[in-house]
Protein backbone atom coordinates (compact mmCIF):
# COMPACT_ATOMS: atom_id res chain seq x y z
CA UNK A 1 0.00 0.00 0.00
CA UNK A 2 3.23 2.28 0.80
CA UNK A 3 4.09 2.03 -2.92
CA UNK A 4 1.01 3.15 -4.28
CA UNK A 5 1.11 6.07 -2.25
CA UNK A 6 5.02 7.08 -2.79
CA UNK A 7 4.12 6.81 -6.46
CA UNK A 8 1.36 8.84 -6.15
CA UNK A 9 3.47 11.35 -4.50
CA UNK A 10 6.50 10.87 -7.28
CA UNK A 11 3.69 11.48 -10.18
CA UNK A 12 1.89 14.35 -8.37
CA UNK A 13 5.46 16.22 -7.82
CA UNK A 14 6.31 15.77 -11.37
CA UNK A 15 2.65 17.62 -12.15
CA UNK A 16 3.70 20.12 -9.53
CA UNK A 17 7.08 20.85 -11.94
CA UNK A 18 5.78 20.53 -15.01
CA UNK A 19 2.81 23.33 -13.76
CA UNK A 20 6.01 25.62 -12.56
CA UNK A 21 7.54 25.06 -15.52
CA UNK A 22 4.58 25.97 -17.63
CA UNK A 23 4.26 29.27 -15.57
CA UNK A 24 7.71 30.02 -16.16
CA UNK A 25 7.00 30.84 -19.65
CA UNK A 26 4.63 32.44 -19.56
CA UNK A 27 5.90 36.75 -20.07
CA UNK A 28 5.64 39.08 -17.75
CA UNK A 29 6.61 42.59 -17.68
CA UNK A 30 9.96 40.89 -16.87
CA UNK A 31 12.67 39.55 -19.29
CA UNK A 32 13.49 36.26 -18.74
CA UNK A 33 15.48 33.34 -21.09
CA UNK A 34 12.94 31.00 -20.13
CA UNK A 35 10.39 32.43 -21.93
CA UNK A 36 12.60 31.52 -25.58
CA UNK A 37 12.42 28.03 -24.63
CA UNK A 38 9.54 26.67 -26.67
CA UNK A 39 11.52 28.61 -29.72
CA UNK A 40 12.50 26.18 -31.96
CA UNK A 41 13.94 27.38 -35.79
CA UNK A 42 14.83 25.56 -38.95
CA UNK A 43 18.60 25.10 -38.99
CA UNK A 44 19.80 23.31 -42.26
CA UNK A 45 16.10 21.21 -41.94
CA UNK A 46 16.56 20.25 -38.60
CA UNK A 47 13.96 22.17 -35.70
CA UNK A 48 16.28 23.40 -33.71
CA UNK A 49 15.21 24.51 -30.09
CA UNK A 50 17.16 28.10 -29.65
CA UNK A 51 18.54 28.04 -26.55
CA UNK A 52 20.75 25.15 -28.53
CA UNK A 53 21.53 27.42 -30.85
CA UNK A 54 22.61 30.39 -29.06
CA UNK A 55 23.63 31.96 -25.88
CA UNK A 56 21.12 33.60 -24.30
CA UNK A 57 21.79 36.51 -21.49
CA UNK A 58 19.55 38.83 -19.56
CA UNK A 59 21.64 42.10 -19.18
CA UNK A 60 18.82 44.45 -17.52
CA UNK A 61 15.01 43.54 -16.21
CA UNK A 62 13.81 44.82 -19.83
CA UNK A 63 15.74 43.11 -22.43
CA UNK A 64 17.24 39.70 -23.94
CA UNK A 65 20.24 39.35 -25.71
CA UNK A 66 20.98 36.25 -27.92
CA UNK A 67 24.56 35.59 -29.50
CA UNK A 68 24.04 32.85 -32.22
CA UNK A 69 26.90 30.29 -32.43
CA UNK A 70 26.67 30.51 -36.13
CA UNK A 71 25.98 33.90 -37.17
CA UNK A 72 24.17 33.29 -40.59
CA UNK A 73 21.37 32.28 -38.57
CA UNK A 74 20.74 35.47 -36.99
CA UNK A 75 17.78 36.32 -39.70
CA UNK A 76 15.95 32.86 -38.95
CA UNK A 77 16.32 33.31 -35.21
CA UNK A 78 14.78 36.60 -35.72
CA UNK A 79 12.12 35.85 -37.77
CA UNK A 80 11.06 32.69 -35.52
CA UNK A 81 10.88 34.80 -32.51
CA UNK A 82 8.80 37.26 -34.22
CA UNK A 83 6.71 34.37 -35.25
CA UNK A 84 6.08 32.96 -31.66
CA UNK A 85 2.72 34.16 -29.92
CA UNK A 86 5.03 35.99 -27.07
CA UNK A 87 4.37 39.54 -28.88
CA UNK A 88 8.38 40.52 -28.93
CA UNK A 89 9.96 42.38 -31.69
CA UNK A 90 13.78 41.84 -32.31
CA UNK A 91 16.41 43.54 -33.78
CA UNK A 92 19.90 42.53 -34.55
CA UNK A 93 22.90 44.73 -35.73
CA UNK A 94 24.73 41.87 -37.48
CA UNK A 95 26.31 40.60 -34.33
CA UNK A 96 23.62 39.85 -31.52
CA UNK A 97 19.97 39.63 -31.12
CA UNK A 98 18.30 42.13 -28.99
CA UNK A 99 14.82 41.52 -27.41
CA UNK A 100 13.25 44.59 -25.70
CA UNK A 101 10.29 43.97 -23.69
CA UNK A 102 7.76 46.64 -23.38
CA UNK A 103 5.96 46.95 -20.27
CA UNK A 104 2.60 45.07 -20.78
CA UNK A 105 -0.84 47.41 -20.69
CA UNK A 106 -3.30 46.24 -17.61
CA UNK A 107 -5.50 44.46 -20.84
CA UNK A 108 -2.83 42.13 -21.45
CA UNK A 109 -1.48 41.59 -17.99
CA UNK A 110 -5.48 40.70 -16.75
CA UNK A 111 -4.95 38.24 -20.17
CA UNK A 112 -2.06 36.24 -19.43
CA UNK A 113 -3.26 36.40 -15.64
CA UNK A 114 -6.24 34.32 -17.43
CA UNK A 115 -3.72 31.88 -19.41
CA UNK A 116 -1.67 31.31 -15.72
CA UNK A 117 -5.41 30.37 -13.94
CA UNK A 118 -5.88 28.10 -16.87
CA UNK A 119 -2.49 26.34 -16.41
CA UNK A 120 -3.17 26.24 -12.87
CA UNK A 121 -6.21 24.20 -12.98
CA UNK A 122 -4.53 22.17 -15.88
CA UNK A 123 -2.00 21.33 -13.30
CA UNK A 124 -4.56 20.40 -10.39
CA UNK A 125 -6.79 18.66 -12.74
CA UNK A 126 -3.38 16.38 -13.91
CA UNK A 127 -3.15 15.44 -10.11
CA UNK A 128 -6.65 14.62 -9.20
CA UNK A 129 -6.19 12.16 -12.13
CA UNK A 130 -3.67 10.40 -9.94
CA UNK A 131 -5.45 10.19 -7.11
CA UNK A 132 -8.15 8.85 -9.15
CA UNK A 133 -5.90 6.04 -10.02
CA UNK A 134 -4.61 5.66 -6.91
CA UNK A 135 -7.97 5.19 -4.99
CA UNK A 136 -8.72 2.79 -8.01
CA UNK A 137 -6.04 0.68 -7.52
CA UNK A 138 -6.62 1.07 -3.24
CA UNK A 139 -10.78 -0.29 -3.82
CA UNK A 140 -9.17 -3.06 -6.36
CA UNK A 141 -7.25 -4.09 -3.10
CA UNK A 142 -10.13 -3.81 -0.91
CA UNK A 143 -12.77 -6.20 -3.21
CA UNK A 144 -9.95 -8.64 -3.72
CA UNK A 145 -9.71 -8.65 0.16
CA UNK A 146 -5.99 -7.96 0.08
CA UNK A 147 -6.50 -5.30 2.71
CA UNK A 148 -9.38 -4.86 5.17
CA UNK A 149 -11.96 -2.10 4.81
CA UNK A 150 -10.14 0.13 7.38
CA UNK A 151 -7.04 -0.02 5.84
CA UNK A 152 -8.66 1.29 2.76
CA UNK A 153 -9.96 3.94 4.09
CA UNK A 154 -7.38 4.92 5.47
CA UNK A 155 -5.12 4.61 2.44
CA UNK A 156 -8.05 6.94 0.94
CA UNK A 157 -7.43 9.35 3.67
CA UNK A 158 -3.81 9.51 3.17
CA UNK A 159 -4.25 9.89 -0.76
CA UNK A 160 -6.56 12.86 0.11
CA UNK A 161 -3.66 14.75 2.00
CA UNK A 162 -1.26 14.12 -0.48
CA UNK A 163 -3.50 15.39 -3.01
CA UNK A 164 -4.63 18.16 -1.10
CA UNK A 165 -0.68 19.18 -0.40
CA UNK A 166 0.14 19.03 -3.59
CA UNK A 167 -2.94 21.24 -5.45
CA UNK A 168 -2.36 23.96 -2.28
CA UNK A 169 1.39 23.82 -3.76
CA UNK A 170 -0.11 24.75 -7.36
CA UNK A 171 -2.51 27.50 -5.90
CA UNK A 172 1.16 28.65 -4.40
CA UNK A 173 2.99 28.72 -7.26
CA UNK A 174 -0.40 30.45 -9.26
CA UNK A 175 -1.29 33.15 -6.61
CA UNK A 176 3.27 34.50 -7.51
CA UNK A 177 2.70 33.86 -10.82
CA UNK A 178 -0.06 36.49 -10.75
CA UNK A 179 1.77 38.91 -8.63
CA UNK A 180 4.44 38.69 -10.46
CA UNK A 181 2.61 39.50 -14.15
CA UNK A 182 0.26 42.22 -11.79
CA UNK A 183 3.24 43.75 -10.73
CA UNK A 184 4.16 47.45 -12.70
Amino acid sequence: MREALDDASKRMDKAVKATAHEFASVRTGRASASLLERISFDYYGTLTPLNQAATINVPEPQMIVIQPYDKSNLAIIEKAIQQSDLGLSPSNDGNIIRVPFPPLTEERRLELVKIVKKLGEEGKVAVRNVRRDVNDKIKTKEKNHEISQDEQQSALEETQKITNKHTNDIESLLQVKEAEIMEV
